[in-house]
């Protein structure tokens, strides 16, 4: 029977290792040897950029980190910074991918004169014993110089995490996410106007999972097993894909500003890569910092049908859930609020002592957490009237006042239809609904609902 015992617990725990497996089987266990660096998952997308019709010659001095931010720590101090010091690094690799630009170097541009004039003495020194030497050719000199930076990075922006031990045996695990955001201008050398500026950002995601066991086994033999793994997306290749993507944008938007143009016969292939950054901005334009699309929605009122459950909770022992049907409709104050009206129809049941018709009507108020989603969670609470006949309503029913609480959730599946799950307790001002007085407390019951409701919005 204990070995049972045990086996039914270590099951669960065999599976959460096994979930995990993937980044647990692949630990670093010896040396690696140099190779080439990974690329982000936009270094692709830029490689289909059309051909232009001329590369602009562009000059980059800085593209420095200005978030000033240091790396988070629970020890203390961390005088790491939180980003690489070299984004124009990042910067001209992304512009040389791209093909768009012909990068010259202005970030150590002192190194580069100081070097010619290296070159121009030696040969002056030459041209007394070998003759004349060639002229040195001038510096390219640039269309547009590209500016910007690392201008933030915001950490811990969403955290959370969830958790199961039981006995001295379970695991848990944790995450949390960062987020970097670049800006890209390009400045026209001849006249000092900024052409275009582009803003891109990118999340930066840590996990962390581990599983452990605490327990006696026997009497002095203690069992103590603990395992896990973490992962970090490295920083550098966030900062990178962000820069990367802040130099396709400022191709594209160029593009359609007209202030470069593609080479002929791309023009198929430009317009195809246009009308997908365009349908990408516009949907952005409605997404927030979350990753959450803002649509808008202003809806105006619900109409809603229900299973219903009700567990009666009074005087009597052994209560049973019944079925029953739930029928409503709402005003929407805001998209956050909404005040409505439900009626409802079941039994209160213990069934070897008290069984009874009963319907009610309801007046709510109900919050939404993310009236803006398709997915929400939301509480509510209000009062009513509890009939304890089917019939009550025609006048033969004893009537009592109540007040309700619950929480629930909604999925809408479009601008007019959605799902609706919610649970809550009901708390009956009379103590003599089921025909006995006991104890201090009033009689009460539970309440489940589930069924589609019908928007109508403007």
């Amino acid at each position: 029977m204990k070995r049972k015992y045990r086996l039914f617990f270590a099951l669960p725990l065999l599976l959460f290792l096994g979930w995990g497996c993937g980044a647990y089987l692949h630990q670093p266990l010896q040396t690696r040897s140099a190779r080439l660096g990974e690329e982000t998952t936009v270094t692709p997308l830029l490689r289909t950029l059309p051909a232009p019709r001329e590369k602009v010659v562009a000059a980059v001095y800085r593209f420095r980190d200005q978030t000033g931010q240091y790396k988070p720590s629970d020890l203390g101090a961390n005088w790491s910074t939180a980003v690489t010091q070299g984004g124009a690094n990042i910067l001209i690799n992304a512009m040389e991918e791209s093909g768009w630009f012909i990068p010259i170097e202005r970030e150590n541009v002192a190194d580069l004169l100081n070097e010619r004039k290296i070159i121009r003495s030696s040969r002056a020194q030459y041209e007394q014993v070998e003759g004349e030497q060639p002229i040195l050719p001038p510096l390219l000199f640039a269309g547009i110089i590209l500016e910007g930076g690392i201008v933030s990075y915001d950490a811990n922006i969403l955290t959370g995490g969830a958790g199961l031990r039981y006995f001295g045996a379970g695991g848990s695990s944790q995450y949390r996410q960062d987020r970097v955001t670049v800006y890209l201008r390009a400045i026209s050398t001849s006249n000092g106007k900024v052409l275009k500026t582009v803003y891109t950002s990118k999340t930066i995601l840590s996990q962390a999972v581990d599983v452990g066991m605490f327990r006696f086994v026997r009497f002095k033999r203690l069992l103590e097993v603990e395992t896990g793994f973490t992962f970090n997306e490295p920083s550098e290749m966030a900062v990178t894909e962000a820069i990367e993507m802040a130099v396709y944008s400022l191709v594209i938007e160029g593009v359609i500003d007209g202030l470069w143009r593609v080479k002929g016969g791309e023009e198929e292939k430009a317009i195809r890569l246009v009308r997908a950054y365009s349908r990408e901005r516009d949907q952005m334009q409605q997404t927030d910092v979350f990753g959450r699309e803002n649509q808008g929605y202003r809806p105006i009122a619900s109409f809603e049908v229900n299973g219903l459950g009700l567990l009666y909770n009074g005087d009597y022992p052994d209560a049973q859930p019944e079925p029953g049907i739930d029928v409503g409709a709402s005003l929407f104050l805001s998209p956050r609020y909404s005040l409505g009206l439900n009626w409802g129809m079941s039994r209160l049941s213990a069934p070897e002592n008290y069984q009874e018709k009963a319907s009610y009507a309801d007046l709510s108020l109900t919050m939404r957490f993310l009236p803006q989603d398709r997915f929400s969670p939301f509480l509510y609470g209000g009062g009513g009237m509890l009939f304890d006949q089917a019939h009550g309503f025609q006048g033969s029913g004893n009537v009592y006042w109540k007040a309700h609480a619950g929480f629930g959730l909604e999925y809408r599946f479009s601008d007019w239809l959605g799902l609706s799950l919610s649970a809550g307790q009901n708390f009956i001002f009379s103590d003599e609904v089921d025909d006995i007085k006991h104890g201090k407390y009033d009689d009460m019951f539970w309440r489940a609902r589930l069924g589609l409701k019908v928007f109508l919005s403007d």
